[in-house]
């Protein structure tokens, strides 16, 4: 099949996104039967994107019953947004209830779609008949955090059993909360690892919660997991690269998984939406870096609940970007180069469509040429236009890596709550050549 030819099926197959309320139509027929739906980013910081993935979810909640958000954030820090979100939380509104994302990169969660997103979720949660829908993180950065909050959780349950997490905890006393400073310190035999400790901790909870699900023990279930977890990340941090991407991956699912459990036993049904990059929600075994490796949430998910399970991917040709320079440098808006020549993106592009969905099975022969390799784009927390190529670029059959495409042509960036004064308006076109 010629490009043209595949450019005009792709057209034929995508139904437009106008911005009504019937936009997602197709969407939603296809989650019918699923119990996860993972909608993925193609940045993480892309306004356009956020939004779309909030108007599916916010579908999927009111209409299919939906009872879990989870997400690509540390544990502590969603949870207190899923407090608020359950009006269980002395939070003034939905940003104070953001106040926990302290951590670089802030701007992926303080900002202002999930602020909006938040205040949407706990009104429904009012509204509804049903146990409230949860808001919970998945990531595993959070090592002080989450063993903070093991012991502040066990305190107002157990006392003594908070006094036996602080003795145990005791181990990470000397690192100045920093898991990195930890896991360089036991890499070169400074000091003796944590995880004997660690291990002991978690498997107290779980015995703990084998006897019953309460929600404030679950989570400190999840942080002691979330602790023992990073004890191991942070240790294996200054080895292999895909070590620790298929820990942290790992991770994840494993979360996703315990929350699933957590809303079956509540609510006798768990379905879960899932919001995380591409990278981490598209199948891996199909991409350039499952070749090399790498395993990631949806190949996970895939593989242990096969059609109860909607892979959804998102692209963008242009536009801008909010992102840093280098880890732990601020944020700024930068401009989304065009996508390269031979990428997924660019075809999409030549689409002429602003905005669509393609669903990606049922196409037969007429898109099959999605099923080979293309290039795909990833822009991270940090974007480096002068090394696109090699920083932000790998080949994909992306047919086979998700069940539904979302493109949005053109995106801008995405607006934080935090320093947003210098987010004024976007500047036009033609800036700053005036052209």
């Amino acid at each position: 099949m010629g490009r043209a030819q595949l450019i005009d099926a792709v057209r034929d197959a995508a139904h437009v996104l106008g911005g009504t309320r019937r936009d997602y139509d197709p969407l939603l027929e296809m989650a019918q039967g699923a119990r996860f739906v993972l909608l993925g980013e193609a940045t993480h910081g892309s306004h356009e994107l956020y939004r779309e993935r909030v108007r599916i979810t916010q579908r999927l909640v009111a209409e299919q019953g939906f009872n879990g958000v989870v997400v690509e954030a540390d544990w502590p820090d969603a949870d207190r947004a899923n407090l608020w979100a359950q009006g269980r939380s002395d939070a003034s509104g939905a940003e104070e209830a953001l106040d926990g994302f302290r951590r670089f990169p802030t701007w992926m969660w303080r900002n202002r779609v999930v602020v909006d997103f938040l205040g949407w979720l706990r009104a429904h949660n009012q509204a509804t008949r049903r146990a409230p829908a949860v808001f919970h993180g998945m990531d595993l950065y959070s090592l002080y955090a989450s063993l903070d909050a093991v012991v502040k959780i066990l305190e107002r349950a157990d006392p003594e059993a908070a006094a036996r997490a602080r003795e145990r905890y005791a181990c990470f006393d000397m690192r100045d909360g920093d898991g990195q400073a930890y896991g360089h310190a036991t890499r070169l035999g400074l000091s003796r690892s944590c995880e004997e400790e660690v291990v002991q901790q978690l498997l107290e909870l779980q015995r703990r919660a084998a006897t019953g699900v309460e929600a404030e023990l679950f989570s400190a279930e999840q942080n002691a997991r979330l602790v023992r977890n990073a004890e191991q990340y942070y240790r294996a941090m200054f080895g292999s690269r895909i070590s620790t991407w298929n820990l942290r991956d790992r991770h994840m699912a494993e979360t996703l998984e315990a929350v699933s459990g957590f809303l079956a036993h509540r609510d006798g049904y768990a379905r879960v939406v899932v919001w995380a990059h591409n990278s981490h929600l598209g199948d891996a075994r199909f991409t350039q870096m499952g070749e090399e490796g790498e395993l990631n949430v949806g190949q996970l998910v895939r593989e242990r609940h096969g059609d109860e399970a909607v892979l959804v991917g998102f692209t963008t040709y242009e536009g801008s970007v909010t992102a840093a320079d280098d880890w732990d440098h601020p944020p700024r808006r930068m401009a989304v180069r065009a996508a390269m020549e031979g990428s997924v993106e660019e075809l999409f592009h030549h689409v002429s469509l602003p905005r669509f969905l393609l669903p990606l099975h049922g196409g037969g022969e007429a898109l099959g040429e999605l099923r080979e390799p293309l290039l795909e784009r990833a822009i991270g927390v940090v974007y480096r236009p002068r090394t696109e190529r090699h920083s932000h670029y790998f080949e994909a059959r992306v047919a086979h890596q998700f069940d539904a495409v979302v493109h949005v042509d053109r995106t801008r960036a995405l607006e934080p709550l935090d320093g947003s004064q210098i987010w004024t308006a976007e500047p036009p076109e033609t800036f700053p050549s005036a052209l």
